[in-house]
């Protein structure tokens, strides 16, 4: 059940009379902010399906957060608004543009720390994901759905930008709830750009950015070996992509008998490498891990080393 806080709802009037030729709706600014709570519920729940329920309080907890925090800026966006009116309510004559400068700056306080309170859903959105590492086997899984919010981001700044310039309001926009069109009504109001749009061109061109980025990482993982080399006392084992084979290097030649082994282990002396090698495959890092020679300097078995044999792991004791 949302946890709502009280809105002054006689501060969204006179901030409505003051900025507006139309009447104010009682309750309006309630049920606005309500409609934002709500949808963060919705993101909190959504995620608490994804995460272990260790992380779930620690989202409900972001969630009340976000809640309480929303209501004290709305509030405060609401008395700011009501400061000084516009100028068509107020008209030209003796209009105190030194307190207009003044709300205007207050305005823009007041919408930083709302970007700040909506960063609060970013955090839910990762609680219990952990970091997006390059050795968690859910990295690729991870980035997309990162992905995915950004170009949502990207498109519903596009469309919102798109209906501004079509009918030079935002009241109606569908992708916008009465809040958010305030928020950005009240910061475009600020703006010091000669044709003001809702999201200016530099956060279009910041979250493309990290749309590129995002997808960069995604093709670098899913394209990243399943197979990791190792150093072993007197060589290394290196893995060949291009070639295709497990290599072995011995800094001096091998015994008769680690030779013997080797060959029968299925690995084949290639002058042209200077290395003992044989087509890279599970079953080549297995034979490895049969010659007690090659066992790596840590003490590890070369098949625990391997990226694939962790997932496996990590697969089993979930």
């Amino acid at each position: 059940m949302p946890k709502y806080y009280p809105i002054n709802e006689e501060a969204a009037r006179r901030a409505k009379n003051a900025n507006s030729f139309s009447d104010y709706v009682p309750g309006s600014a309630t049920a606005a902010y309500r409609e934002m709570v709500d949808r963060a519920y919705a993101l909190g729940e959504q995620q608490k399906g994804r995460v272990d329920p260790m992380y779930h309080e620690k989202i409900d907890g972001l969630i009340d957060r976000y809640a309480r925090k929303l209501a004290e800026n709305i509030n405060q966006s609401n008395l700011i608004d009501a400061r000084v009116p516009s100028i068509l309510i107020a008209g030209g004559s003796n209009f105190p543009v030194r307190k207009k400068e003044k709300q205007n700056a207050a305005r823009d306080k007041n919408m930083g720390e709302y970007m700040q309170i909506e960063g609060l859903l970013d955090k839910v959105r990762s609680t219990g994901m952990g970091g997006i590492s390059a050795d968690d086997d859910r990295a690729v899984e991870k980035l997309e759905a990162k992905l995915a919010g950004l170009e949502a981001m990207q498109e519903e700044m596009k469309t919102v930008n798109a209906y501004y310039r079509k009918h030079k309001t935002l009241e109606g926009c569908p992708v916008l709830s009465a809040e958010e069109i305030g928020k950005l009504q009240s910061s475009m109001a600020s703006d010091w750009r000669k044709n003001p749009v809702p999201y200016p061109s530099y956060l279009l061109t910041n979250n493309n950015a990290n749309i590129r980025r995002t997808r960069q990482r995604i093709e670098d993982l899913k394209s990243q070996s399943e197979y990791s080399g190792w150093a072993f006392p007197g060589g290394r084992a290196e893995i060949n992509e291009g070639e295709n084979r497990l290599q072995l290097f011995f800094e001096e030649k091998p015994s008769e008998e680690q030779r013997r082994e080797l060959k029968s282990n299925g690995f084949k002396w290639a002058p042209s490498q200077g290395a003992w090698q044989r087509q890279l495959t599970k079953n080549a890092i297995y034979a490895a891990g049969r010659m007690e020679f090659l066992r790596p300097e840590d003490g590890q078995s070369p098949y625990q080393l391997q990226p694939f044999a962790r997932k496996t792991e990590k697969d089993m004791t979930r």
